[in-house]
């Protein structure tokens, strides 16, 4: 089973910016699933609350890997071990 990787972003968010690169990049050296939520626009409260002062937050299957800043070597190898 590949694993699930989810950005929880902003519009506006520089950070959250070099995160969707990171993780572009990364797919071409990992197979996975990624999803990418906006925290604004899916108004869910509790995503807002979770989430609202740590955005980008990465989640690899469903369990929080990176907030802020992630590098492409520390996503590949949270990757590897999640298989």
């Amino acid at each position: 089973m590949k694993p699930q990787v989810t950005l929880y972003t902003r519009a506006g968010c520089c950070l959250c910016d070099d995160a969707k690169h990171v993780i572009a990049a990364a797919r071409q050296h990992a197979d996975f699933e990624y999803a990418e939520i906006d925290i604004d626009i899916d108004a869910d409260p509790d995503l807002v609350r979770l989430y609202d002062h740590e955005v980008p937050v990465i989640t690899i299957n469903r369990r929080k890997a990176f907030k802020y800043k992630v590098n492409m070597n520390d996503l590949l190898k949270k990757l590897a071990a999640s298989i």
